[in-house]
């Protein structure tokens, strides 16, 4: 049996009523109108553990809204349960709402269920819910029909009944329950296949919105907004979704926020807009979150991108399960743009990305992988070679790239070359990069026979879409005559298009080749313009090489500081010829502290 409570510090008068559980209950009931829960539960409990159905069911709703006693949903429904098996209608509806909400019917039967109990274990027992709803239901209770047609619509599986669901909603509808008309006029709309049936579903959700329920005024939204049997009416749309997101729903607020920000249907507002994203957002609506996001990434007028703000916003979102979000997070702590550069932080939020089949978040979780950018210690290595295996196997180019390269580097997998030649080749029908790889496979013979012939011709391919390494690579096979006979001239042509490019190693190519010894005629002056222009860019070489004009007076007046400034950048790069061509420039000149005192 359960535990008796006991009902200490009654007042005279109290004290007085509680010797019979009839007076105890009409002196409870007095002391509730009176606005005096405190006093009214302890008479409750002297009137319930006597039997009496009333003071049952009033215990319970004590007990669950936390009037005069601390909130116990367990021992709420317990006492529900005593009254509902009595035939208390009202006490069978709360038992319902709390089976749904989480209470289970083993802790009600459970008879050593104490007082103050602690709070119930998670999930429903929606079948106990639907014997006790359709009790009342049967009875008339409308509230008790709208529960029993919520769990024949979105009930577990066993329970689902779309039928028994309109019929009830139906039911509740005819004794004007909002609710009853919005599921009602929901189900209706739904099943329709013609005009009659659709705006008699429309009939319905109008007149839930008429009670003002949130969700009536969303689907309403919804069908101005798509047209369905109305005309388009982005202001009408507006309108309810507006109202939706003042009754709190997320979807509504999310909707409503993206046409405020874009001016759809009503006055553009980005403020008020970029608000109810927020608020959506907050909610757990990822998508907003990830549009608020995307306003602090781009801004504009005179605020610039905030992408600290973007930052907490992505992460709201990839948290929710919004891949792109958990892309661009990634994306975030590559760059260090809004938050500290860390490459294992990248890579969690690339991985979640990838995981979820981002082929861009999982190219860049490859690229940090195979640039080991992370910490092994942290960050432990992701399967994607497996996923580029997957993607290629598919028809994707960029995914048979990737694959070729976990191949060509052993990244997942052990290094094959041949594998590798073979995917390059394939991903070269369609992928820049894997043209060049392949071209320099074909060049050093790697997985497959030499052909610098063939190579040539890839690098051909690279070069007329201006690859700044294929125009070099192709410019040396042009020198050294690899694949053909040598042709200086065509390999100057090159360097020239890669040192438009503003390619380094060109530009110091270029003066290399102007300098002499060369199938082109010899033009100091323009080898030692572009060993300074590279040398500008911090090619070591072109340092030096620049230094060594600029002390021998080459193309130019000698210039020994200007020569050591260059000499000391080689030395500093790590150019061993370097430090031998300082030792021969003459003595800095020594101040004349004697003058200057």
């Amino acid at each position: 049996m359960p535990q008796k409570l006991s009902v200490p510090n009654l007042s005279l008068q109290d004290r007085l009523a509680a010797r019979k559980p009839q007076s105890a209950l009409a002196r409870a009931l007095a002391l509730e109108a009176e606005g005096k829960p405190e006093r009214a539960f302890k008479l409750f409990v002297i009137a319930a553990e006597a039997g009496m159905t009333e003071a049952e069911r009033e215990l319970g709703e004590h007990y669950l809204s936390g009037r005069g006693v601390l909130r116990n949903r367990v021992e709420a429904a317990r006492w529900f349960a005593r009254a509902a098996d009595k035939g208390d209608l009202t006490a069978c509806r709360h038992l319902a709402g709390l089976y749904m909400t989480g209470v289970q019917e083993s802790e009600i039967a459970d008879a050593s269920t104490a007082l103050f109990n602690a709070p119930p274990k998670p999930g429903s027992d929606c079948d106990a819910a639907l014997r006790y709803a359709m009790q009342a239901a049967e009875a008339g209770d409308v509230r008790a029909q709208e529960m029993a047609a919520a769990i024949h619509l979105l009930g577990p599986a066993h329970l689902r009944d779309e039928d028994k669901a309109k019929s009830w909603f139906g039911k509740a509808a005819d004794s004007g329950s909002a609710h009853g008309h919005l599921g009602y006029g929901i189900i209706t709309l739904i099943r329709s296949n013609d005009d009659d049936s659709t705006f008699a579903g429309i009939a319905h959700i109008r007149k839930a919105a008429q009670a003002d329920l949130g969700w009536a005024h969303y689907y309403l939204a919804l069908i101005h907004e798509l047209a369905i049997g109305v005309r388009t009416d982005l202001a009408a749309a507006a309108t309810h979704y507006g109202l939706a997101a003042k009754a709190g729903l997320r979807n509504a607020q999310a909707k409503y926020g993206s046409m405020l920000l874009h001016g759809v249907g009503l006055k553009a507002n980005m403020v008020e807009g970029e608000t109810w994203l927020r608020r959506a957002g907050l909610a757990g609506d990822a998508q907003a979150a990830a549009r608020v996001a995307s306003i602090y990434t781009r801004q504009g007028g005179t605020l610039p991108p905030n992408f600290a703000e973007a930052a907490i916003w992505f992460r709201l979102a990839a948290e929710a399960g919004h891949r792109p979000s958990a892309h661009a997070l990634g994306i975030l702590y590559l760059t260090g743009a809004g938050v500290p550069r860390d490459a294992d932080e990248s890579a969690i939020w690339l991985r979640r990305a990838a995981e979820a089949g981002d082929p861009d978040a999982q190219s860049n979780l490859a690229s940090l992988l195979l640039n080991r950018r992370t910490n092994p210690n942290i960050t432990e290595p992701a399967p994607v070679h497996e996923w580029f295996e997957q993607a290629a196997e598919a028809g994707d180019l960029v995914g048979a790239f990737n694959y070729a390269v976990c191949l060509a580097q052993g990244v997942g997998v052990k290094r094959d070359d041949a594998r590798a030649a073979h995917w390059f080749r394939i991903a070269a029908e369609g992928v820049l990069n894997a043209k060049l790889w392949y071209a320099r496979i074909l060049a050093e013979g790697r997985g497959v026979e030499a052909n610098q012939a063939e190579a040539r011709a890839w690098y051909r391919k690279c070069c007329d879409l201006e690859l700044p390494e294929a125009l070099i690579e192709l410019a040396d096979m042009h020198i050294k005559g690899q694949g053909g006979p040598p042709d200086h001239e065509a390999a100057r042509t090159l360097y020239e298009r890669a040192a438009m490019r503003g390619h380094a190693s060109a530009m110091f190519a270029l003066g290399a080749m102007y300098g002499g010894g060369h199938d082109i005629p010899t033009d100091r002056a323009a080898a030692l313009a572009w060993y300074r222009r590279a040398a500008e860019k911090n090619h070591p070489k072109a340092a030096l090489m620049l230094g060594k004009y600029l002390a021998m007076g080459i193309a130019t007046p000698p210039n020994p500081t200007a020569a050591r400034h260059w000499l000391t950048q080689a030395r500093n790069a790590g150019i061993p010829e370097a430090e031998t061509a300082l030792a021969q420039l003459p003595p800095e000149p020594v101040a004349d502290t004697e003058a200057a005192e």
